[in-house]
Formats: C-alpha cells, structure tokens, sequence
C-alpha cells in the first residue's frame, strides 16, 4: 500500500510543479501592497554604511586578542595555584 501512496504523492507533485499559476507567498503579497502606495527608492548595490566608525589598525586589533588571552592564562594560573588540593 506505501508504494501506491507514493505514487500518489509524485503524482500530485508533478501535478503542482505543472500548474498555470501559482500564487505568490504571503511576504510578495504584503511588500507589493505596500510597494503599490509607497514604492522604495532606488539604492546602490553596496552603499556606504552611515554608521562606519574609523577602523582599528590590525596590530592593535593583535594586540588587544593576545593581551586578553594572556590574562586568561594568568587568571586561571592563579586560580589553580589557590585551589586547595
């Protein structure tokens, strides 16, 4: 009974991918309504970003990882050499 079950299901499969029309998702329907009273403005392919602070240099960015991790080096040295055994 499983395999006539499939070949149901592929049949109503192909039977969907063939279909004349097929209604856009929720999202298109909402954004072209929207779209339709108030169309967005056009916008470069790769805009600028407003929000851009001025970049750190690499050797700094360097600096700051290995100063961090050699603190947690020595903070979980300490700790060990506090533990009581």
């Amino acid at each position: 009974m499983s395999e006539q079950d499939d070949d149901q299901r592929e049949f109503d499969l192909r039977w969907a991918d063939q279909a004349e029309h097929k209604e856009p998702s929720a999202r298109a329907r909402m954004l072209a309504a929207r779209w339709k009273e108030n169309p967005p403005e056009p916008v470069p392919f790769r805009g600028d970003p407003e929000h851009a602070g001025p970049r750190r240099s690499s050797w700094v960015s360097t600096a700051i990882v290995l100063g961090c991790v050699a603190a947690v080096i020595l903070l979980l040295g300490y700790a060990r050499f506090q533990a009581p055994y």
